[in-house]
């Protein structure tokens, strides 16, 4: 079918990078007999991205990219992804790992066929974590007929920036989870805010509530329903605790099987395929940064420079501030992040912060997330003509950001990317102390309270600070009644003791 095209769209720059589809899926099997391949729900999203942008069938693309999963070893999944669509893309892309991924895709794709370097791609990803960890509990992992690929299969292309996040000193202590590390975000952010333990798990549980009331308005959401703050913040056998002071409400939500996808193309090809022009959303500008990539070096746990200074680049390049922004979508994997994702950016806390309702709620397919907030944040626009959308992605410990700004209408001057490392790169870093060079007087300037699977305290970890300004890492030992005593009250500013092993006693 062909539509007409106005005189203003034909004048416009053929190069401009439009989405003109996205598509969404989740799936929820009943057992094991009816699971689906992480392969065939990418292939259904990408179909759904199809119709959604009012074609017949997939174009075929110049490449078909797919963000890295976690749920099965495929090597080259853009490659499955072809064959059970029937295409033959040009290249056959996989992403490093991280929750930035999505929107560092749509930033390389857009940069690429503003150059003329692509015409057409289509961006995926997926994860069946649901089902794999089902088939696990029940033995029969290698019984799902899932395939097994040879060693030899790889990508033709690695796309983004695979960062090593993990000390040496970090990884001796046994410290390498998002559930350990970004609860440490949050007693800090607690400390510098003058909050009490009681209060500030108001505050963030009623944050959590506005997320959970959003996903109960999006089809695509895992969980519907709209939760109270004091159903999120209330441990139980349904909401245990995890790492204080977060319990399972205000954790991320990797036990999903879901996916999404993203057709991108240039202005003339949009054009020579027909599609309505009020299906077109114009990617305006991206970014693309990193904190000090160990949390070991960063300055303080309480701010995220990377995430002020991307933000600033993005909106910069798109020609627009922060207060010319009408929907926003902040990566929110733990009540931390969004906290600090608002602040470096300048958001008010209060107003809508996501578009899908988060990854505890909407859900959290690993790197995939922002995939989904990218096609929400597509319809949203739609419905929203003229207005401005930012997205934040994250990935690892608050460590890699990608941003991207979006629109119904076009931008000035193209699409523009920046990546503003040197800048972050001279930013101040603390060195870390061994732990035979920290023994002796500490301050606690994070924390968290890891819980075994009962909900029961088990081990406290703590980030302190020498007199010399050095970081250095602690742990409670074993039957010392320490990791109990850390659920109670404040800990950020006590004074401690840490012994040449790195053990904290107080």
């Amino acid at each position: 079918m062909t539509y007409p095209t106005s005189n203003l769209t034909r004048m416009l720059d053929s190069r401009l990078p439009v989405i003109i589809g996205a598509g969404q899926v989740t799936f929820r099997a009943l057992g094991l007999d009816d699971a689906r391949e992480v392969t065939d729900l990418m292939a259904e999203a990408i179909g759904l991205a199809a119709i959604d942008a009012g074609l017949a069938a997939v174009p075929n693309p110049d490449a078909l990219r797919v963000v890295s999963l976690l749920s099965w070893r495929y090597r080259d999944p853009a490659r499955f992804v072809a064959q059970r669509l029937g295409l033959e893309p040009g290249e056959c892309g996989l992403t490093t790992n991280g929750g930035n991924s999505p929107q560092t895709l749509v930033n390389i794709t857009a940069g690429e066929i503003q150059r003329g370097e692509l015409d057409l791609a289509i961006l995926t990803g997926g994860e069946v974590f649901r089902t794999r960890m089902r088939a696990r509990k029940a033995g029969m992992e290698n019984d799902l007929g899932w395939p097994v690929v040879e060693e030899s299969v790889n990508p033709d292309r690695v796309l983004g920036e695979d960062l090593v996040m993990n000390h040496p000193g970090e990884t001796a202590r046994g410290l390498y989870q998002p559930v350990q590390i970004y609860p440490m975000f949050e007693t800090a952010l607690r400390a510098a805010a003058g909050r009490g333990v009681a209060e500030h798990q108001e505050y963030i549980s009623g944050l959590w509530s506005r997320f959970s009331a959003v996903a109960a308005t999006n089809p695509h959401a895992w969980i519907q329903q709209p939760l109270t703050a004091e159903e999120i913040r209330t441990p139980g056998p349904a909401n245990r605790m995890i790492g204080f002071p977060y319990p399972k409400l205000m954790n991320s939500n990797n036990d999903v099987d879901q996916a999404a996808a993203l057709i991108v193309c240039s202005v003339a090809k949009a054009i020579e395929l027909g599609v309505p022009r009020d299906r077109w959303i114009f990617v305006h500008a991206g970014s693309d940064c990193h904190e000090h990539a160990f949390i070991s070096e960063r300055w303080t746990f309480s701010d995220t420079p990377a995430i002020r200074r991307g933000a600033q680049t993005a909106l910069g390049l798109a020609g627009v501030g922060i207060d010319d922004v009408g929907l926003v979508d902040l990566y929110s994997c733990f009540p931390s992040a969004v906290q600090l994702g608002a602040a470096s950016i300048g958001l008010d806390i209060d107003r809508q912060l996501t578009r899908t309702g988060g990854l505890s709620f909407a859900g959290g397919p690993w790197n995939n997330y922002v995939m989904h907030s990218i096609a929400t944040m597509v319809a949203d626009l739609r419905a929203n003509t003229g207005e401005t959308g930012l997205i934040w992605a994250n990935g690892g410990y608050a460590t890699k950001h990608a941003f991207g700004v979006y629109s119904s209408e076009p931008p000035a001057g193209g699409f523009r990317h920046a990546y503003p490392q040197d800048e972050i790169d001279a930013l101040p870093r603390r060195s870390l102390a061994t732990p035979e060079e920290a023994a002796g007087a500490a301050t606690i300037e994070a924390y968290s309270v890891m819980h075994d699977r009962d909900g029961s305290p088990e081990t406290g970890l703590a980030a302190c600070l020498l007199g010399d300004g050095r970081r250095a890492w602690g742990a409670t030992a074993a039957g010392s009644g320490l990791a109990e005593a850390m659920v109670d009250g404040e800990w950020v500013g006590r004074p401690v003791t840490l012994d040449s092993a790195g053990l904290l006693t107080a």
